[in-house]
């Protein structure tokens, strides 16, 4: 591993752990044994760390949340599907995420609340990225054509709901209600287009 990688890597479950203003630079520096003229090198400020430390994250979760879906059928299976990977996770069975200690780009994103930030902005693509995955399932789900996106919507909102129960209120089975509600929200949007 280059001294880059291992300090996105170092940085990342550093910040995932205690936030990101509470992580210092010498703690980084310490925890993965690179030298400071190293990291700037690489880095010139913080926030430019902070900011390959998301599209880390982002990568890895995508990837992993990819190869879930594509491991069943689109449509209703993906779903259901998309909330068991996420109760998965939510109980520490996903090694390449780590420890869940709930969404690092909502943790992110309220560190940095100004939305013209460009790590705030880096933190809202990545969630317009899982949204694209959920609105996949949800067109193959035989949903009506016209409620595809409102549906899309609303299972992004339960999906994120059940992240924010199971880290905050430490609900880790919030992903299997979550999974009712949206299998609920399909089948109330099912049906056939009127024929004109």
């Amino acid at each position: 591993m280059d001294k880059r990688e291992l300090l996105i890597r170092t940085a990342f479950r550093l910040f995932y752990s205690h936030g990101i203003h509470a992580v210092g630079i010498n703690s980084v520096l310490k925890e993965s044994g690179v030298a400071k003229r190293t990291l700037y090198h690489h880095f010139e400020s913080k926030e430019q760390l902070v900011e390959a430390v998301i599209q880390y994250r982002d990568a890895v979760f995508l990837e992993w949340m990819q190869k879930r879906l594509a491991s069943v059928e689109a449509g209703e299976a993906g779903i259901r599907e998309l909330f068991a990977a996420l109760h998965d996770w939510f109980n520490d069975q996903v090694i390449e995420l780590q420890a869940f200690n709930g969404c690092f780009f909502i943790n992110s994103s309220a560190e940095y609340g100004d939305h013209d930030s460009p790590i705030h902005k880096a933190c809202a693509l990545h969630k317009e990225k899982v949204v694209q995955l959920i609105h996949r399932q949800v067109e193959a789900s035989g949903v009506l054509a016209k409620k595809v996106d409102e549906v899309t919507g609303f299972i992004a909102m339960i999906k994120e709901g059940a992240i924010v129960t199971a880290h905050v209120q430490g609900d880790r089975d919030s992903a299997l209600r979550g999974e009712r509600l949206a299998l609920a929200m399909l089948q109330l949007n099912r049906g056939h287009e009127p024929t004109a």
